[in-house]
């Protein structure tokens, strides 16, 4: 009884760490018991030596118990020995199989943390890559097109009047507005592609940006950031970025025209949530399924801000009010 309660004890707390000295040690108690000087459990079912079997209608062997003079149970005489043996061979049947199944969760486990971070890496390359993509086509239109926008509106300003004296003064003046429209145009596109203040300063300063524009516009903002002026990794910033250029410019194109835009980030205590709301006319194709529910069909922007969330290990929220109005709402969790 001793002998079970001892070995009992240390079997339960076994785990894959220490299983190998448990063993040795209910093995070297084992023969101590049977008489005998040298006994040995080996994992598998490759020896030669008694069956240990793991628990179950299966029975499949997981050890052989191998100890000198004794080749089965049968061969142990006194009836209370035997059971007893059959009794701590079962203990070693249960541990093994608990162990064995630990280390397959653990490989299993590992395998997958492997992807995860495998994951991580390619989202972080393909984010890199497009970006650096944005980057170049952005400084190619600043240093080859936008230039020569500049010139030319420049050219029919007045600054190189011999080359437009054939023009009336009336034309001159109307493709010089066109040139500077031109060139308006083309420095939002370049702010778009890759905003230098998002390299520069942060998440926080290209989202004032953002909201700069709005107000640029008629529309009435209001900005809120945490007090945590913090940098965030690059591929989460850009990613929050682009959701909130795309918020911002489904609101240009849905609301109606002027409204009030809430613009707020938020970095607590594990989570970090970054929301848009409008008070606009809202999508005319909206649902009125509440949160989470979104346009359907040409409304691409949106799943593009879902894919880019949930590429970061978050989430995002969409929901039309209504009354009117776009709530858009990002969430990461810290762990992401």
């Amino acid at each position: 009884m001793r002998l079970l309660t001892v070995s009992g004890q240390e079997l339960a707390d076994a785990d894959p760490t220490n299983i190998a000295e448990r063993l040795v040690r209910s093995a070297d108690r084992l023969a101590f018991f049977l008489g005998s000087r040298d006994a040995q459990v080996i994992e598998g079912d490759g020896a030669e030596g008694i069956a240990i079997v793991a628990p179950g209608p299966a029975r499949k062997p997981v050890a052989r118990f191998r100890v000198d003079g004794i080749a089965s149970l049968d061969a142990i005489e006194d009836i209370e020995d035997r059971e007893a043996v059959a009794m701590h061979l079962e203990l070693l049947g249960a541990t093994i199989d608990r162990i064995q199944r630990e280390r397959e969760r653990g490989a299993l486990l590992a395998t997958l943390r492997e992807r995860e971070q495998r994951l991580e890496h390619m989202v972080g390359r393909m984010f890199s890559a497009q970006e650096e993509e944005r980057r170049r086509v952005s400084q190619e239109l600043h240093d080859g097109v936008a230039q020569t926008a500049t010139a030319l509106a420049r050219i029919l300003e007045g600054v190189g009047e011999g080359q437009t004296e054939a023009l009336p003064a009336a034309e001159r003046d109307r493709l010089a507005g066109i040139a500077r429209a031109l060139v308006r145009e083309l420095r939002a596109v370049i702010g778009g592609l890759r905003p230098t203040l998002l390299d520069d300063l942060g998440l926080q300063a290209a989202l004032r940006s953002l909201a700069d524009g709005l107000e640029e516009d008629g529309y009435q903002v209001s900005f809120c950031m945490t007090d945590d002026a913090s940098r965030l990794s690059p591929t989460v910033e850009i990613a929050l970025f682009r959701v909130a250029q795309e918020a911002i410019a489904n609101v240009r194109k849905h609301a109606g025209g002027p409204c009030a835009v809430a613009i707020a980030l938020r970095i607590e205590t594990g989570h970090l949530r970054l929301q848009i709301r409008d008070s606009g006319r809202g999508p005319s194709d909206r649902l009125d399924a509440g949160a989470g529910a979104r346009p359907t069909g040409r409304h691409v922007g949106i799943d593009v801000m879902h894919e880019r969330m949930s590429a970061i290990g978050g989430h995002l929220e969409w929901s039309a009010g209504a009354d009117g109005g776009v709530t858009v709402t990002a969430h990461l969790p810290e762990s992401a």
